[in-house]
């Protein structure tokens, strides 16, 4: 038997109804943080990131992922109106590549574009050798 397709859902509403939601609507559906900033106003590089993320959506075809949209805002938090763009976030060093997809929206951008390299605890060097106290 296939596996159901699960649908959805952000705070209980459908995407659908997210996607359609006002912004007063969508301050209540966000958390006390992103609500506080949202409340603050949206500042002119936030909104300049949205207004190049409306035209690459609209570049791109129907059926086509829009070109992506490099940006240095990892505090940018992720709205509804992001969904399905690709954004290339900075880390320090490159631009990661980001798609948006809906599970996403509340998060910041820097929360998937991670700055630095994780630790592989593996076997140790020829140095951690040497420097071995001996009595």
């Amino acid at each position: 038997r296939a596996a159901a397709f699960k649908k959805f859902s952000y705070r209980g509403l459908d995407m659908e109804a997210v996607l359609d939601a006002s912004p007063e609507q969508l301050m209540d559906m966000v958390c006390a943080r992103a609500r506080r900033r949202f409340s603050r106003g949206l500042k002119r590089k936030p909104m300049a990131l949205i207004k190049r993320l409306r035209i690459a959506k609209r570049e791109a075809g129907p059926l086509d992922k829009p070109a992506a949209v490099k940006t240095h805002l990892r505090n940018m938090i992720i709205v509804p109106e992001m969904i399905h763009s690709v954004i290339g976030v900075y880390n320090g060093r490159v631009f990661n590549q980001v798609e948006v997809k809906p599970e996403m929206v509340g998060h910041y951008l820097g929360e998937f574009s991670i700055t630095y390299k994780p630790v592989g605890h593996g076997r140790p060097g020829l140095a951690a050798m040497t420097a071995k106290f001996i009595p």
